[in-house]
């Protein structure tokens, strides 16, 4: 039947933008003022579940109704029409940060970090106004064809009715949920503030900080910390994993107070890494050659790595001259054996009789091999490798024979 629609009140139906398992969104028109619309829609005629489903859809439309601000898609209306209830939104050239993400696009940081300031300010006007979204996930946000973000879909947002909190029954996505949303308790704005820093983290590191089961997204997000994300990728700056950091914890009072406060740490943290850069810079010197030398400059490229990391391996050398008690060694050899495979990295294991201390380079599409390789450790393994994107393998496997010394 939804597909024979072609009005809705005085709406004229265009076509279908999607579905979805609670109701069909279509573009339309507004004749009386001549404008492109959005309208979501549900049946109320959905059986025993219709009511509960009703509430849901008029509290969305209440909720986004009263904000009004460029990072949120606004809302113009809501009716009922025989069979459909429905939301008039706000037309939004684009698409959704998912599907951006799903064909395995990257985001440069200055790009993740101006789209951060875009969520964050909608959150802070959101939150001021007494409206808490709940649901901050890439499929809820629309970036538009000049690269703006608009946050969508209030439909979970204040929503606190006692059957939708009962046991088993949890408000939100799991990948992106805070630890108070998983244990059932009230939640206050800064429950965005962590969705918030899970949106940032996967956009940093092009992976979400826990997945896996419901119970094992559970499990991490109430007792695990990830990895930070200077960790899982060069181009991010340390400065930035302080914010995520902050922005993740696990208690609300330790994460920052409001969206605003969370936009001008990231400000800071973007200012500080900006200043840290030019120390990395190489030296004046002769102007760079043609791109079309590029090839030869490879080679001198590499040796220069080898002779920077060999040297770096001889200081390590000169400073771990030492005896060590009886079975470390086969620890030890035990431990390269299962490193050895390990194909683009250069890791070392500091063996010590409580704890191994990983450390190296890594590429950063191997870490499931490495992951493999630690698996059930002859001793526990901490480990701090740093992952890196680049034509660098090949100086690593010209390493490789040293790093046993």
């Amino acid at each position: 039947m939804t597909d024979e629609l072609t009005v809705l009140g005085k709406y004229e139906i265009r076509r279908v933008l999607g579905r979805g398992a609670m109701g069909t969104v279509y573009e339309g028109f507004d004749p009386v003022i001549a404008r492109r619309v959005a309208i979501k829609t549900i049946r109320l005629d959905q059986g025993d579940e219709a009511e509960e489903t009703l509430q849901r859809f008029r509290r969305e439309a209440q909720a986004a109704g009263r904000l009004s601000h460029p990072n949120i898609v606004g809302i113009h209306d809501y009716g009922e029409f025989k069979s459909f209830a429905y939301i008039v939104m706000e037309f939004v050239e684009g698409g959704t940060l998912k599907s951006i993400l799903d064909r395995g696009e990257r985001l440069a940081v200055p790009d993740t970090l101006r789209m951060m300031e875009g969520l964050l300010a909608g959150l802070a006007y959101s939150h001021a106004n007494g409206v808490i979204h709940r649901d901050i996930k890439p499929a809820n946000i629309i970036v538009t064809a000049d690269g703006r973000l608009k946050l969508a879909d209030f439909g979970v947002a204040r929503i606190e009715s006692s059957s939708l909190t009962q046991a088993g029954t949890m408000i939100g996505t799991p990948s992106y949920m805070s630890p108070e949303q998983f244990m059932g308790q009230p939640i206050d704005a800064r429950s965005d503030i962590y969705s918030a820093g899970v949106l940032l983290y996967q956009l940093l590191t092009g992976e979400k900080p826990f997945e896996g089961s419901v119970s094992s997204i559970m499990h991490k997000v109430l007792n695990v910390e990830p990895p930070p994300p200077s960790a899982l990728s060069v181009s991010v700056a340390p400065a930035l994993d302080a914010v995520v950091r902050r922005a993740m914890a696990k208690r609300p009072e330790q994460r920052f107070g409001s969206a605003g406060e969370f936009a001008a740490a990231l400000r800071e943290a973007e200012g500080d890494a900006t200043r840290i850069a030019p120390a990395i810079v190489p030296a004046a010197g002769p102007p760079p050659a043609p791109a079309r030398t590029g090839r030869r400059l490879w080679p001198f490229a590499a040796g220069a790595l080898v002779i920077v990391l060999l040297a770096g391996l001889g200081a390590f050398l000169a400073l771990n001259r030492q005896s060590h008690p009886p079975g470390i060694p086969a620890i030890q050899a035990a431990l390269d054996a299962r490193l050895a495979p390990v194909p683009c990295a250069l890791l070392r294991g500091a063996v010590s009789a409580r704890q191994t201390r990983l450390s190296g380079l890594i590429g950063a599409g191997q870490r499931p091999a490495l992951d493999e390789a630690l698996r059930e450790p002859p001793v526990p393994v901490a480990a701090h490798v740093r992952s890196f994107t680049g034509p660098y393998c090949p100086a690593l496997t010209a390493l490789r024979p040293y790093a046993p010394v």
